[in-house]
């Protein structure tokens, strides 16, 4: 079994800004990601622009440079690797965090990775920095898992002369419609709500309603999804049912915390999935596992960004330094 002092679950910002602030104190620790270094920016659509300007985005102390007020993903990948290579944070990527059992004074983790190798960590202390791109927000309807549906948006190229639905209505939505109907897609898009999103980016809304507005797409509101078939999408606006034909759909749905894995870990959560915590020091109802990041939030992942959990690393390292000293 291999011991840590502290074993950080996710290589995010959060994560990694959780691991500077933790050096900071004399604290090393590892860890431990699924994918690769900050993973969800890594699976953001390929031209992603961050709602956040750069100096928002910094941890470490280290500025972040960008030729535009706002960053692009591969800024951020860019920036962040430089981070964690210029700190000598130590991860290990690829390697996916399974279980975390509370002992009586330390915390068992296990974990497998991309070579199907089987290890077992002991740790003091556990930081769970997990975020929520990697659960998305199933409907529950019919032909939701069919081959030609996709929960996430990567690139518009391949989907030149298609026919697309997207489903959903907010940031993700839109941009994928901006990138599709740029393509060449013939997009169609399905919204429950009953006018624009609130909570869409205000640069871009009048790019997308002058889309609708010039019929290079459609949107239809009020529309609820039913079922997705190999060659449409059946939906139901105003109590009357009606379909659209799709070669592929994207169901911009939202995303959600690893419930189970929280729960497994002893981690209570509210009906709005955010995990029982001190925001005083981010440490969970379970002595010595904290929370960092967005996870925090629940489904509520509009109330926490980079920009503000970030600022998640110091409180934890604080206290686990108090709690050093006694």
């Amino acid at each position: 079994m291999k011991k840590e002092k502290v074993i950080i679950i996710g290589a995010g910002p959060c994560g990694l800004s959780t691991a500077i602030e933790l050096k900071n104190i004399g604290i090393d620790p590892l860890i431990i990601e699924k994918g690769s270094v900050v993973d969800a920016i890594y699976n953001y659509p390929t031209h992603q622009m961050f709602f956040s300007s750069s100096d928002r985005l910094e941890i470490g102390q280290i500025p972040f440079v960008s030729e535009r007020q706002k960053p692009i993903r591969n800024e951020a990948l860019n920036y962040y690797r430089t981070v964690a290579s210029r700190i000598g944070l130590r991860i290990n990527t690829f390697e996916e965090v399974q279980h975390v059992q509370k002992q009586s004074d330390y915390f068992q983790v296990q974990s497998i990775d991309d070579k199907e190798n089987e290890n077992v960590y002991q740790a003091d202390y556990v930081v769970m920095a997990t975020g929520y791109y990697g659960q998305p927000n199933y409907m529950g309807i019919k032909g939701e898992h069919l081959p030609h549906v996709s929960h996430y948006f990567k690139e518009a190229h391949p989907f030149f002369n298609k026919k697309i639905v997207i489903i959903g209505g907010k940031n993700s939505a839109v941009d994928a419609t901006l990138e599709l109907e740029k393509a060449g897609a013939e997009v169609t898009v399905l919204y429950r709500g009953s006018d624009y999103s609130a909570s869409v980016k205000p640069w871009i809304l009048p790019l997308f309603d002058s889309l609708m507005r010039n019929e290079k797409a459609t949107i239809h509101f009020n529309a609820i999804p039913k079922e997705i078939t190999k060659s449409h999408v059946v939906y139901e606006k105003n109590g009357e049912e009606h379909s659209v034909e799709a070669d592929y759909v994207f169901a911009m749905t939202g995303y959600q915390p690893d419930q189970p894995f929280l729960r497994e870990s002893g981690i209570q959560l509210d009906q709005s999935a955010c995990p029982m915590y001190d925001p005083d020091t981010m440490e969970t109802n379970v002595e010595n596992l904290y929370i960092a990041g967005v996870v925090a939030a629940g489904y509520n992942n509009n109330k926490i960004f980079i920009e503000n959990g970030r600022f998640h690393g110091g409180l934890i390292a604080e206290n686990i330094r108090q709690k050093i000293m006694q």
